[in-house]
């Protein structure tokens, strides 16, 4: 049984936080969003690129499966697949 941090908790950790909130009030990432904010967005992609999912489906799968440990893994809530492919077609905004 894992007595300390999940692998991914730690690489989490490596993320400094304050310069990810700036950089997101500096772009107004979160304007209109009421809970799945930009870290949420990130933690769950980082989520499927670091276990090679294809789909956002596939991320959302297997968010679920993890269920029981997705909080130690530094994810609050599971959100479906609508949900992520909304926000990243709202963060997308060409130049």
């Amino acid at each position: 049984m894992n007595t300390g941090k999940y692998i991914f908790a730690q690489l989490l950790h490596f993320i400094n936080r304050y310069e990810f909130e700036k950089c997101v009030s500096k772009y107004d990432g979160n304007h209109g969003t009421r809970k799945f904010n930009c870290w949420n967005q990130f933690i769950q992609l980082f989520f499927g690129q670091l276990t090679a999912r294809n789909s956002l489906r596939d991320i959302c799968t297997c968010l679920k499966a993890y269920q029981n440990k997705r909080y130690h893994l530094g994810i609050r809530k599971r959100v479906n697949q609508s949900s992520i492919s909304r926000a990243n077609e709202r963060t997308y905004r060409p130049i």
